[in-house]
């Protein structure tokens, strides 16, 4: 083993030593331990946050595409009942030209106002046929009261979310009125058309804005009442939502022009561009710990250059190079550096993958509840810890503790051996 790295070692307090060479390396050896203790800790702080953070967009998303689809295909220029009259000829057409397809339903869609007494809330009313709408949704598994079944053509029954049948302070059987935007101009005024709805079943799907602002009817009921305004078309599921961009885009390319495609990452642009900054953002603050490590790296090493100037004016004097004396310093950092990273995302890799049995563990043991299921839609912390994640963490806590590195070892290389030992 060469001697510059069996230093090096030595130094990062990874090598064995004896007697009173032991003893006074104990400093050397205890701020190399902190170094290591403060990279591993900001490590593991970085992916156990970051896949707590995976985790909540996971549950989040898959709420939502419980209710909303892979893929809608809709045709902007006609009226919902000629879409619904061809919407079969345009979901095969689908299936064709994409072998992912395994599911699809007719819809039609249009905002609304929904009112009960003197209470008014403003909500999209889908229109669904609910022989085929579990082919795309699990809104019938997601009925709290009454049924799906319950939507039937003509019949003028309506799909609740929970939240929104507990702002209007009706049930199932109950009556609610719908204002549809278009209406008559008559002496009187702007008359808008309006439909009274019976409460037919209400649906909790996890998650408060659909919960709050979602209604379902029959998809033929929706082309009577929306027909001069309501968006139709095909409602297709995938085998993997995140191939959906991808299939949105051969559906464009294979289907006739006047049918458009989107999918469910451009319908929720908003919401998954804002959890993306929020994360990247995260990422930045919590590198910051990172970052401190690395500065208490670099101090650490400042001061074992300090403290090791007699042994680095020996080791000078007995031939060693100013290149031998920075590869010393080098070594000793490059190994806290590595040996933290790893403590770090060994410990952090820990935490994420059991953190389903370390919370209810703190919970019990302190007596709190971290997530109270009245507030929060979930009552157990997620977590999806990320490879790639823990990859770009460990890079980056590896590039800083060598950046660290560069100024105590090019400083120890200067160190005049005269000098040190005439003031030694």
């Amino acid at each position: 083993m060469s001697y510059v790295f069996w230093i090096g070692r030595r130094y990062a307090g990874l090598a064995r030593v004896r007697g009173r060479a032991r003893k006074r390396d104990r400093f050397v050896s205890f701020i190399a331990a902190s170094s290591m203790a403060g990279i591993a800790l900001g490590v593991a702080a970085l992916i156990i946050v970051l896949s707590v953070m995976n985790g909540f967009q996971t549950q989040v998303r898959d709420r939502m595409l419980s209710v909303l689809p892979h893929i809608e295909l809709f045709v902007p220029s006609a009226s919902p009942m000629q879409v619904l009259e061809q919407w079969k000829s345009i979901a095969d057409q689908a299936a064709e030209a994409s072998p992912s397809i395994v599911g699809k339903a007719p819809f039609v869609s249009a905002q609304a106002m929904v009112a009960r007494a003197e209470s008014l809330n403003g909500a999209q009313i889908r229109g669904v046929d609910p022989a085929t709408e579990s082919a795309v949704s699990d809104l019938r598994d997601q009925m709290v009261a009454g049924s799906l079944d319950a939507l039937e053509g003509g019949s003028f029954n309506i799909v609740l979310g929970n939240q929104l049948a507990r702002a209007l302070g009706v049930g199932v059987g109950d009556t609610v009125m719908v204002l549809a935007p278009q209406g008559a101009i008559s002496p009187a005024g702007f008359t808008p058309r309006m439909r009274q709805f019976t409460v037919g079943g209400i649906y909790s799907s996890g998650y408060y804005e659909y919960d709050m602002a979602l209604a379902f009817i029959h998809v033929e009921d929706a082309a009577r009442v929306f027909r001069d305004s309501g968006i139709s078309g095909v409602r297709l599921r995938i085998t993997d939502m995140q191939q959906a961009p991808l299939v949105a885009r051969e559906l464009m390319l294979a289907l006739p022009s006047y049918v458009r495609a989107s999918d469910w990452t451009q319908n929720n642009r908003t919401w998954f561009a804002a959890v993306q900054t929020e994360k990247r953002m995260m990422f930045l603050i919590l590198a910051l710990i990172v970052a401190v490590a690395a500065f208490n790296l670099l101090s650490s090493l400042v001061m074992a250059v300090k403290d090791k100037q007699s042994d680095i004016a020996i080791l000078r004097t007995l031939g060693a190079t100013p290149g031998d004396i920075a590869g010393i310093f080098l070594i000793q950092g490059a190994l806290i550096g590595v040996v933290g990273t790893a403590a770090g995302v060994l410990l952090g890799a820990l935490v994420a993958y059991n953190i389903d049995v370390i919370v209810p563990f703190i919970e019990n043991l302190m007596g709190i509840e971290f997530l109270p299921q009245q507030i929060y839609f979930i009552s157990e912390l997620p977590s999806s810890p990320q490879v790639s994640d823990m990859v770009v963490i460990g890079v980056t806590s590896l590039v800083m503790s060598l950046l660290a590195t560069l100024y105590p070892s090019w400083r120890a290389s200067r160190l005049q051996p005269a000098q040190v030992l005439r003031h030694d």
